[in-house]
């Protein structure tokens, strides 16, 4: 067989794992949540438990006291802030029948005024009250669907453990199950992936943490009814690039829109989202994300729209991450056309037969 014969049979072969992988993923994505988020928690935990291996502590020990450690500081932190959280979500969803009906009565009566003066049509104005609540509608529906998700969360850490206990073995095992022509190079490109990926989850969680911090705190000092836990909610899911700085504006938005009669408080409330993406896009990502996930702008949208059509909420969720990884395998395979007869036009020697 050609050496070319055999490169093909190899591509058809990968091709046809990759395609049958892709169809499991998309019929299992309705569940996968818990597994994805204890695979992402195994992840960032290992090189702590890691550290706390090289202690002399066993795998199984090391993974506990990690864990245990884990959950304490999530404690910590969630019972610093959980009873204003809580009372803030109870009222707002207690609240939100009246805020509905009290923000269609405004966009109502506002939006006709504005297109008017825009000079667009009537029916114009008949569709955008419309319209904005249908957006509304599906950010409420999109909370409700993260409501259920979270209360399939206690099977996270249990998949956590597991995965950590076990994180060592299991890439050793994948490592013995590389096609050995092409070990070394696939170990140089899993490990240029573990780079980029090490450097985007932990960097970006920092920047949650203070995002969530700065529009909490700012929407409760403009007096914003239910700012916190708004803010929080925003902050925790900027991890998925642009969909928590857009989710908290159009809530924050709507909730002043009802509460403010003043346009300079309803413009206050815009004006934190405003600096907070300033200050995420200048300096919390490039300090602590950096250019580590190395995709555009645009490349992310995309990302984010593909995982969601494909895989919904699990597929937003881990939408940059897996960009991220075929950016890396993407660049290698550029590399290696660049380097290759397609691209320099050179004509390979005639291979014998075998």
């Amino acid at each position: 067989m050609s050496r070319s014969s055999y490169t093909h049979q190899n591509l058809v072969f990968w091709g046809l794992v990759l395609a049958a992988l892709i169809g499991v993923l998309m019929l299992l994505s309705e569940i996968l949540l818990p597994f994805v988020a204890g695979m992402v928690l195994a992840y960032f935990l290992d090189p702590v438990a890691d550290r706390c291996e090289d202690l002399g502590m066993p795998r199984a020990l090391a993974t506990t006291v990690t864990m245990a450690a884990a959950l304490l500081i999530f404690v910590a932190v969630f019972v610093l802030i959980f009873p204003l959280l809580q009372e803030q979500a109870v009222t707002l969803f207690d609240a939100l029948p009246r805020i509905y009906n009290e923000l269609r009565t405004t966009l109502e009566e506002v939006a006709p005024r504005l297109i008017e003066k825009a000079g667009t049509t009537a029916q114009a104005g008949e569709t955008l009250p419309a319209w904005a609540l249908n957006v509304i509608g599906r950010i409420w529906r999109s909370g409700m669907a993260l409501f259920n998700f979270l209360s399939l969360l206690f099977v996270t850490p249990v998949v956590a453990w597991y995965l950590l206990r076990d994180w060592d073995r299991i890439v050793a095992k994948v490592d013995q199950w590389l096609p050995r022509p092409y070990a070394e190079e696939i170990r140089g490109q899993m490990s240029e992936i573990d780079k980029r990926l090490a450097g985007f989850v932990r960097g970006q969680a920092i920047v949650c943490i203070l995002l969530a911090a700065f529009y909490g705190t700012g929407l409760t000092a403009l007096g914003l009814d239910y700012g916190l836990v708004v803010g929080v909610v925003a902050g925790v899911i900027s991890f998925i690039p642009y969909v928590g700085s857009v989710t908290g504006f159009v809530l924050s938005m709507a909730l002043a829109l009802v509460q403010f009669d003043n346009p300079w408080w309803i413009g206050a409330v815009a004006l934190v989202f405003i600096i907070g993406q300033a200050i995420e896009g200048n300096f919390l990502t490039p300090k602590f994300v950096g250019g580590r996930v190395g995709l555009h702008a645009v490349w992310v949208i995309l990302a984010l729209f593909a995982g969601g059509a494909l895989f919904g909420f699990v597929g937003i969720l881990v939408a940059v991450p897996v960009a991220a990884v075929i950016g890396v395998l993407v660049r290698y395979l550029l590399q290696r056309y660049l380097e290759s007869r397609y691209y320099t036009g050179s004509v390979p020697s005639e291979e014998p037969e075998p």
